[in-house]
């Protein structure tokens, strides 16, 4: 198992060790005490399973005053995942990185808590697991628009065959970053 950094310094992959034969495959999804090696330190108390179809872009999502670090993985298709640091006073607030998360590939991404999280799904469908280490409050979901042009996210749309990604009503009516006030946005406790 091994860390892998991505341009954001406290988002990362996990790479997991994977021990395959004939037969299929083993690795460990979740080892408290070597993701704790990685500063993955949270008790998680939700697991959260959603399926999609290609094309379905879901987020940007966060939580204000029950903000949520989230360990997600891929186990069919492949999606490009997205981590935004939206915290007030963060020296890489607006500044996004993004993952591909695939069932070949067996990543993980570790997203902390201050972070807006979404991604799309590049393959005809994907299922996408993720702990959080606090619970869904959904008078407290907040999100940013996916193409808020301020950020400029590369979504790899035309890459992969997307005219428009396929939204729910509420992402579709997510602000830009910069119409968020200040007691909108979580903030950095690092």
């Amino acid at each position: 198992m091994r860390r892998i950094e991505t341009s954001l310094p406290e988002v990362f992959l996990i790479e997991p060790t994977v021990f395959g034969d004939s037969r299929g495959f083993f690795l460990e999804s979740y080892h408290a005490a070597r993701f704790a090696e990685f500063g993955v330190k949270n008790p998680f108390v939700q697991d959260n399973h959603s399926q999609s179809v290609h094309g379905t872009l879901r987020g940007l999502h966060y939580q204000v005053r029950f903000p949520q670090a989230k360990l997600c993985r891929v186990i069919r298709g492949e999606v490009l995942d997205v981590a935004v640091d939206i915290r007030r006073g963060s020296p890489c607030f607006g500044q996004w990185t993004s993952v591909l998360l695939s069932a070949e590939n067996k990543r993980q991404i570790y997203v902390p808590r201050g972070f807006a999280h979404g991604f799309v799904v590049l393959s005809e469908e994907a299922e996408f697991l993720y702990k959080c280490d606090d619970f869904y409050h959904p008078e407290d979901e907040c999100g940013v628009a996916w193409n808020d042009p301020h950020l400029g996210i590369d979504w790899t749309l035309q890459q992969h065959g997307i005219i428009e990604p396929l939204l729910s009503k509420k992402d579709a009516a997510n602000p830009h970053l910069r119409e968020l006030t200040d007691t909108m946005l979580p903030a950095d406790d690092n």
